[in-house]
């Protein structure tokens, strides 16, 4: 069912479960409270908490990061800084090849990948407009979009024979036709189905947004997590028209666990586009980097962090392959696709909740119970779905999967 991943040959540490009770982690210290959708609360006595729903990472982040955090710190000034040269060539670095002529005038500091969108969103559309997003959706999209005062239009990604997710370009071309919409919101690596789309699917979907002359907004916070026989390949560099019209979001965030040091970064080729996005955030003030998320930024984008990356990914392919193996053998009526990047699986319970007279809602609550902290997909645009976060040790993952079996989708 799955070839384990060897653990002995890593250099690093994906195995230790750490505790993060009461150490400013939302995925522990949350639970339970409404503003953060449907989580039922501690789970039953007799079962310890297994957090598969905010979309962190439960490993000790790369230690290269940790000791330019710690090196900086040690000196006792913290005053205002400039960017440093370090920081710029760092990302431009990274990025690479996927961006092979990447300047520093073309990178732009966000405050976080919303700030991004709703700034870009700000700009670029008014209240009441119409924006095209694909379903499944993250959940911050949809608020991004309607707290601003505009409006979602969704365009329903669809599985194939093989129960892969793909985009339907006629739809997405009616309905940006439609509504008169201007500007889409994309997002790639997708959450949270995982797809990494190939090139061809991109093609289409830029030649689809050329036609109704869009900005696109594109999210690719996720680039960096991409697994085996897949490869994330920058929207902007599809084509010219692409590099032209395309905004692009990406952090070091998602790849090193570090939200909650808040720092990311746009990308924009077209120096006029460039110029109205910043000038928002000029205005506004409200992006200005913490000098120790620099210092993270650097730390995580050297060699040492491709190396931990590297092996964090092995790690969640493996996870992600235990947990479909095991989903598609031991849980009639779910519905599960391999994640081809992110950690993140998106189950359908549609059959499951049909065969057997459960609404999604018992069946959310009775992984909480034990332990099982998943997260209502309901919040995705998914009607019967449960969003999955594998970002835990192998160890923790099987005991997951175990609980859902016994306690769950088998229960007597």
């Amino acid at each position: 069912m799955n070839d384990k991943l060897d653990y002995s040959r890593l250099k690093y540490d994906f195995s230790t479960i750490i505790d993060r009770k009461g150490m400013d982690a939302i995925a522990y210290d949350a639970v339970g409270q409404y503003k953060w959708g449907f989580e039922p609360g501690a789970p039953k006595k007799g079962f310890d908490f297994i957090p598969m729903w905010v979309a962190d990472m439960n490993f000790a982040t790369c230690p290269a990061i940790t000791r330019e955090i710690v090196k900086r710190a040690e000196h006792p000034l913290f005053g205002y800084f400039n960017y440093s040269d370090a920081y710029y060539d760092a990302i431009i670095s990274w990025r690479r090849p996927g961006h092979p002529d990447l300047t520093r005038e073309e990178i732009g500091y966000e405050n976080g990948v919303h700030g991004m969108i709703t700034s870009a969103v700000q700009v670029l559309t008014e209240p009441g407009d119409q924006i095209l997003l694909n379903s499944p959706c993250y959940v911050g999209f949809r608020a991004d979009v309607e707290g601003l005062g505009r409006q979602s239009v969704y365009s329903p990604l669809k599985k194939d024979a093989e129960g892969v997710w793909r985009m339907d370009y006629e739809d997405m071309d009616r309905k940006i036709r439609e509504n008169d919409i201007r500007v889409v919101i994309f997002c790639s690596p997708h959450n949270p189905t995982g797809r990494v789309w190939k090139r061809e699917e991109l093609e289409q979907a830029m030649d689809v947004f050329q036609r109704n002359d869009c900005i696109v907004i594109s999210d690719e916070i996720w680039a960096d997590i991409v697994f085996e026989g897949h490869e994330h390949i920058p929207t902007q560099m599809v084509n010219d028209w692409a590099r032209e019209h395309v905004i692009a979001a990406y952090a070091p965030s998602k790849t090193f666990n570090l939200a909650g040091l808040v720092g990311s970064y746009h990308i924009i080729y077209n120096e006029e586009l460039r110029k109205t996005i910043t000038k928002y955030g000029d205005r506004t003030h409200y992006n200005e980097m913490n000098v120790l998320s620099m210092h993270a930024l650097i730390g995580g984008y050297s060699e040492e962090g491709r190396q931990w990356l590297n092996e964090l990914n092995q790690v969640l392919e493996d996870n992600a392959r235990l947990a479909v193996g095991y989903i598609r053998e031991h849980f009639d009526g779910v519905d599960v696709s391999m994640t081809e990047g992110t950690y993140m699986l998106f189950l359908d319970c549609t059959e499951f909740c049909s065969r057997t007279g459960e609404t999604i809602d018992q069946v959310i609550q009775a992984g909480w119970d034990v332990g099982v902290g998943w997260q209502d997909g309901r919040k995705f645009q998914g009607p019967c779905h449960i969003r999955l976060n594998l970002a835990s040790p192998r160890t923790r993952i099987q005991e997951a999967l175990d609980r859902m079996d016994q306690y769950v989708f088998n229960r007597k």
